[in-house]
Formats: C-alpha cells, sequence, structure tokens
C-alpha cells in the first residue's frame, strides 16, 4: 500500500511540474521571442513517475514592426494556446485521479488499523 501512496505522490509532483510549464507558456504568449517548454513523463525505478523539461526550439513566427530605425523582422513566441490548452484539462484529469489513489490507499490503511483494532 506505501509504494501506491509513494507512486501517487511522484504522479503529483510530475502533474504539478507540468502545470508550472503550461502556466509559464500562457504567460509568455505574447513575448517576443520567447521559447516554449516542454516537460515529458517517463518511469522511475522502482515505481513512480519523473518529470523531464526541454526547451521547444521550434522558430515562432514573423512579424514586422514598426521601430525608430524603420522596419524589423521581429520573432514572436512559439506557445500555440491551442496546444496549451488542452493540456491543461489533461493535466487536471491526471492530478484528480492521483488524488484518488492518495484517497483510496488512505482509506484502504484505515481499514486495515481497524481491523487490527
Amino acid at each position: 500500500m506505501i509504494s501506491g501512496l509513494n507512486s501517487a505522490l511522484s504522479g503529483l509532483q510530475a502533474v504539478g511540474t507540468k502545470v508550472e510549464n503550461n502556466a509559464n507558456n500562457v504567460a509568455n504568449l505574447n513575448s517576443d521571442g520567447f521559447k516554449k517548454g516542454r516537460v515529458i513523463l517517463s518511469e522511475r525505478a522502482p515505481q513512480g513517475v519523473k518529470a523531464n523539461f526541454e526547451k521547444v526550439n521550434t522558430p515562432g513566427s514573423y512579424q514586422i514592426e514598426e521601430t525608430n530605425n524603420g522596419q524589423e523582422m521581429v520573432e514572436k513566441s512559439n506557445v500555440d494556446l491551442g496546444e496549451e490548452m488542452p493540456e491543461m484539462i489533461m493535466n487536471k484529469h491526471t492530478y484528480s485521479a492521483n488524488l484518488k489513489t492518495i484517497e483510496t490507499v488512505d482509506e484502504m490503511m484505515g481499514q486495515l488499523l481497524n481491523t487490527k483494532a
């Protein structure tokens, strides 16, 4: 039962990292030249989840902007809100599933202690 609790806790931490990354990407949606981040979840031995962060270096769109020296091509952010919003929804459900696992382990431990008492 403890291993299930540890797995769920590591899952909560990993999803928390994904949520932070999504929030950072959305906050910098209109920042010129910003490169979005991506969090990849992987297995951690003997059980659990590990969050690996990486920058996505694909170029953003270019836009012509007026400056004091005339016109200049400016690279915009490579963040796509159409990708970030569904990922945030999926993170919410993953977070809820890990919380439910913790609740279940807590109930099982309570039943075990009641049985032994």
